[in-house]
């Protein structure tokens, strides 16, 4: 099920992991007033932040993750975005919210926010399925929480 996922102690890692997760607290804590001030005082390019900002957590056995936010492109035909809902209702992720924009060109964007604490299988393994339906043009994990 969590294939992709490793617990791994932080020696192992590069220091700027440690320094991504310095930002992401800096910002979340409001003691920056936004990435780039965080990325300064932690000493890592923007760049760095943002590639690994969604893939590392400090680890906390009691703490699972509550929300996530994805965003997709669906070719609008009747039926794309039941598919996805069914995918999600399958695994127990919880829609908060749902926002879709009008079609264009056949396409539409929608963007959902779950509650994934009662999911069964990992947020990846969740996207990697909803990629896989039929009608779903682009899928893509825009954050956790």
């Amino acid at each position: 099920m969590n294939d992709d996922l490793y617990l791994v102690h932080k020696d192992a890692l590069p220091d700027y992991f440690e320094q991504v997760l310095k930002a992401k607290e800096l910002i979340e804590h409001k003691k920056v007033k936004g990435v780039s001030e965080a990325v300064q005082v932690c000493g890592i390019s923007r760049s760095t932040y943002y590639k690994y900002k969604d893939l590392i957590q400090r680890y906390s056995s009691q703490v699972t993750t509550k929300k996530a936010v994805i965003s997709m492109t669906l070719t609008h035909r009747k039926g794309s975005l039941s598919e996805v809902l069914n995918v999600l209702s399958s695994h127990h992720a919880s829609v908060l919210t749902i926002s879709q924009s009008l079609p264009v060109h056949g396409v539409a964007s929608v963007l959902i926010s779950l509650d994934t604490s009662e999911m069964t299988i990992s947020a990846q393994e969740l996207i990697f399925t909803i990629k896989a339906s039929s009608g779903v043009q682009f899928a893509d994990l825009v954050s956790l929480e």
